[in-house]
C-alpha cells in the first residue's frame, strides 16, 4: 500500500478531468489517500471523496463523485425563472397586454437580480447540490482524509485554509465563489471570502507540513506551457485570467523547488521544515495537450457529453501515470521540478 497526497486545481467544468483521475486512483487498492488540498472545483472533488469514503469506502467515493458531476451536468440554474416567465406569458390574452407583461417581467427581474434577493431564483444551484449531497457534520467528526479547502479572504487577499474538522457548506462554497455584480462573496464569521484560486491554486504547503506521507500528486487543469502567445483580444483576456489563477501555484512551486535545491545533499537537518522539504516527492497528472485546445469559455460548459469526455480523458491520463510512475511513489519525484518551475 502506497500513501499519497493530492493537490487539486480549480478550473470550473474542467474539474471533470480531475473526476476521471480520482475515479481511476480510487480503483487502485494499492493506493491510499492521506490528504487533499483543493480550491474551487478541486475542493468540490475533494469533499465528495471525503463524504463518499465515509458512506461506502472506495466505491462510495466513486459513486459520490459520479452523482455530483451528473447533477452538475443537468442542473438548470434558471429553471424556476423560466417557469415564471412561461406562466406570465400565458396571461397574454387574459386581460394583460404584452407591453404591460414585459414591463412587469423587467421590473421583477431587476429586483430579483439584486444581491439581497439572489436566492429567490437560485442563481447558485451548486449550493443546493452541495447541501443536499454532503453530510458535513459527519466529515467534521469522522473524516480520515486531511482536507485543506482554500478560499481567499477578500480584505487582506490572504489564503484561508478550512480543514475537515471545521468544514461547513459555506466554507466549501466560499472556495468556489467567483465575485460578480450578483454575488459579493460568501460571509463566514463576519468576513467575506472569494474563490481560493486567487490566493492558491491549490495550496501545496499543508500537504508537506501537515501530512505524514511524502508524495504529492498535483492534478493540473492549467497548462504549464502554452504553445503560442495570444493574439486576439479575447485570447489576451483569457490568458490574463488564466495567469491570475496560475501564478500563486507557480510561485509556490518555484519556492519549493529552490528550497529543495538549497538543501540537496544535506544529511543533518536543523529543523522539521528542512526535513519535510527534503523528503517531499512530487508527481503531476495533467492534460496539457487537451487543455491547450480548449477555450477559456469551456470552463463554463456543463453539457453532459463534454463532462464525460473530460472524465474519460482523466481516467486515461491517470492510467498512464500508474503504468509509468507507480514505482516512483515513495522513492523519487517523477517530474523535473527545476525544468518546470525555475
Amino acid at each position: 500500500m502506497k500513501k499519497i497526497n493530492l493537490a487539486l486545481q480549480g478550473g470550473g467544468s474542467h474539474g471533470a478531468f480531475t473526476w476521471g483521475v480520482l475515479d481511476r486512483l480510487l480503483e487502485d487498492e494499492r493506493i491510499e489517500i492521506e490528504g487533499i488540498s483543493g480550491v474551487s472545483a478541486g475542493a468540490m472533488n475533494a469533499v465528495m471523496i471525503a463524504h463518499g469514503l465515509l458512506e461506502g469506502g472506495r466505491e462510495g467515493a466513486r459513486k459520490t463523485l459520479n452523482e455530483y458531476w451528473q447533477r452538475v451536468a443537468i442542473k438548470d440554474p434558471f429553471k424556476d425563472f423560466h417557469k415564471n416567465l412561461l406562466k406570465n406569458i400565458k396571461n397574454i390574452g387574459k386581460g394583460e397586454s404584452p407591453l404591460s407583461l414585459v414591463g412587469k417581467m423587467v421590473s421583477r427581474g431587476s429586483s430579483l437580480l439584486s444581491p439581497p434577493n439572489i436566492k429567490e431564483i437560485d442563481l447558485n444551484p451548486l449550493d443546493t447540490i452541495v447541501r443536499d449531497m454532503v453530510n458535513f457534520d459527519r466529515i467534521r467528526k469522522e473524516s480520515s482524509i486531511k482536507l485543506f479547502v482554500g478560499a481567499t479572504h477578500v480584505k487582506t487577499g490572504k489564503l484561508k485554509l478550512f480543514k475537515a474538522q471545521e468544514l461547513t457548506a459555506d466554507m466549501l462554497m466560499a472556495s468556489a465563489c467567483l465575485p460578480s455584480p450578483l454575488s459579493k462573496g460568501v460571509e463566514i464569521d463576519g468576513e467575506i471570502y472569494w474563490d481560493g484560486g486567487y490566493s492558491a491554486n491549490p495550496a501545496i504547503f499543508p500537504l508537506i507540513y501537515q501530512c505524514e506521507c511524502d508524495d504529492i500528486i498535483t492534478v493540473l487543469l492549467h497548462p504549464l506551457l502554452r504553445k503560442e502567445a495570444p493574439n486576439s483580444t479575447n485570447e489576451i483576456i483569457n490568458r490574463i485570467a488564466e495567469l491570475t489563477f496560475s501564478n500563486t501555484f507557480l510561485r509556490e512551486m518555484r519556492a519549493i523547488t529552490a528550497s529543495k535545491q538549497e538543501i540537496k545533499g544535506v544529511s543533518i537537518f536543523t529543523d522539521d521544515f528542512e526535513k519535510r522539504m527534503a523528503k517531499s516527492l512530487f508527481h503531476h497528472i495533467e492534460a496539457e495537450e487537451l487543455m491547450n485546445e480548449l477555450s477559456a469559455t469551456s470552463k463554463m460548459n456543463n453539457h453532459e457529453a463534454f463532462l464525460k469526455m473530460l472524465k474519460e480523458h482523466g481516467r486515461s491520463r491517470a492510467e498512464l501515470f500508474l503504468i509509468k510512475n507507480f514505482n516512483n511513489i515513495g522513492d523519487r519525484c517523477s517530474v523535473d521540478l527545476k525544468a518546470l518551475f525555475v
